[in-house]
């Protein structure tokens, strides 16, 4: 008897979850600790590593866990912060110049609100660069969806 073997097909979930997402990316001096201690500061906002999920990767025989922060706000859903960084692997290797990225995802995400974030953001001690990353960039979509 043969074996049927079936595939998921994630692509659809994967072009619905970026239709409303802004991200970009950033790079700092700073440690990721002091970064997001900056970051929660200035802008008054409350970025929190998430214990409960990570981002699991198989690297070179090594499955590698990737940590995020997302906003303990209830009223700021779908806000992540993701180290782009860890044990010398990258979430996104398309990207190795960038050390975090940040996901902003709701149809409430205007231009304006972008350029305040952008703005804010290049203010912190240590950031060296923010930039916008348009999805057709992104080669690895499915690693930013957990």
């Amino acid at each position: 008897m043969a074996l049927l073997k079936l595939e998921l097909d994630t692509q659809e979930i994967i072009d619905n979850f970026f239709d409303d997402t802004r991200l970009l990316g950033i790079v700092t001096t700073v440690k990721d600790y002091r970064f997001c201690w900056n970051l929660n500061n200035m802008l008054e906002i409350n970025f929190r590593i998430n214990h409960d999920i990570e981002i699991g990767l198989k690297r070179k025989k090594d499955n590698i866990s990737f940590q995020f922060m997302n906003i303990m706000n209830p009223t700021a859903h779908f806000h992540y912060l993701y180290n782009n960084l860890h044990d010398g692997e990258f979430l996104l290797p398309e990207f190795k110049n960038l050390d975090f990225l940040w996901l902003m995802k709701n149809d409430t995400v205007t231009e304006e609100y972008l350029n305040q974030i952008k703005a804010m953001l290049r203010n912190i001690p240590g950031v060296q660069l923010v930039t916008e990353l348009t999805n057709e960039k992104i080669k690895n979509k499915e690693y930013l969806i957990f």
